[in-house]
């Protein structure tokens, strides 16, 4: 295997155009085990909205899967991947796969993502506190040499890190770093990793995507521009890999087409500044930051429940369950923004994707 394996041209394209990439849930039953017929509904769902590709075994898909006593982290890549290729989207579609832990564990992650056929690892900085930047990068490079590496920045309110400019710059440099997802919730960490970015020899082979789910559009509307050594350096932030863009997803695939059409124009309508807040206010509802998040893969997973691509909002954890109030803000959010939602999508495809 070479030293740093790459996309193909043809993704590698697509990657740089942007992609609307959802962070993939994980579908169980009653009983908290894995139900394999949602589970796979859950991937044709994507597909057929027209995704570029989907995340699978990250935070949405739940950390615990990786637990010895569950073991469902291969299985949950398998069961993706297969229904990817079964499809066959007739677009470039990516493949990416979570990757956590310390450096022997997120080399294994690795291993299995890239047998399965992933094309990509989101290489994760959290629950690794007390490492230091010098070790991260370390981690980093080690992965890249068994599967191409989409960077992620996590918001510290949910077991990230705060990785500095430097960090970020030493980063660009790895030459197995094809992408970035930013999703540090704040606008400053956000612009550290652009900056370095621009700082880098590799600016125009690495993509940035955005998972700052509280600032969706403008994140993808901005064009940032430094002053790189006297010369302008501009850059953007291409798509997203979200884990809000796991509900709503054709409303999401839409949304992204119609903003790279129209990002380049200089007179911007300002009913994209109100489409922010809107698409903000649902993702509050979703995550719940009301709670310090602690209701986000079931506000996620209530959304599905009642799209009926999930039979309940079931988690791992017995413990995660919607917040104090949460049910009535989705209900809410239903109500106020129904151009946001893709239920008449999913009301005319889901008996197809229950049923092959």
């Amino acid at each position: 295997m070479s030293a740093t394996p790459q996309l193909s041209p043809e993704l590698t394209r697509a990657l740089h155009e942007g992609l609307a990439i959802p962070a993939h849930p994980l579908a169980l039953n009653a009983e908290r085990r894995l139900d394999e017929k949602y589970q796979r509904a859950l991937t044709r769902y994507y597909v057929d909205s027209g995704a570029g590709g989907v995340a699978v075994g990250v935070h949405s898909t739940q950390f615990e899967i990786r637990l010895p006593e569950i073991g469902l982290f291969e299985t949950v890549l398998r069961l993706a991947s297969e229904e990817v290729d079964r499809r066959k989207p007739d677009r470039p579609f990516l493949k990416v796969a979570g990757i956590c832990g310390p450096t022997e564990q997120a080399e294994a992650e690795a291993h299995i993502a890239a047998g399965l056929g992933y094309h990509a690892g989101l290489l994760s900085m959290g629950g690794l506190k007390g490492w230091s930047e010098e070790k991260l990068l370390k981690r980093t490079e080690a992965v890249a040499k068994i599967i191409p590496v989409f960077g992620f920045y996590l918001q510290p309110s949910v077991g990230g890190t705060v990785l500095s400019y430097d960090f970020w710059r030493r980063f660009a440099d790895i030459p197995g770093v094809i992408a970035i997802k930013m999703a540090p919730f704040n606008r400053y960490q956000t612009i550290d990793v652009v900056r370095a970015v621009c700082s880098s020899d590799r600016c125009s082979e690495i993509a940035l995507y955005t998972g700052n789910d509280d600032n969706i559009v403008n994140d993808l509307l901005t064009a940032y521009r430094f002053n790189i050594n006297g010369t302008p350096v501009e850059k953007r932030i291409v798509g997203g890999l979200l884990g809000h863009w796991a509900v709503w997803t054709r409303k999401a695939v839409e949304l992204l087409e119609e903003i790279k059409r129209v990002r380049d124009n200089e007179a911007l309508d300002r009913r994209w500044l109100t489409r922010n807040i809107e698409i903000t206010d649902c993702n509050a509802a979703f995550f719940d930051p009301a709670h310090h998040f602690e209701g986000c893969i079931p506000g996620i997973h209530e959304v599905l429940r009642r799209q009926g691509l999930l039979p309940g909002r079931w988690c791992l954890n017995p413990s995660e369950e919607l917040s104090e109030g949460q049910m009535e803000e989705i209900s809410r959010v239903y109500r106020d923004y129904p151009h946001l939602n893709d239920d008449a999508f999913v009301a005319a495809h889901l008996s197809e994707w229950l049923s092959e």
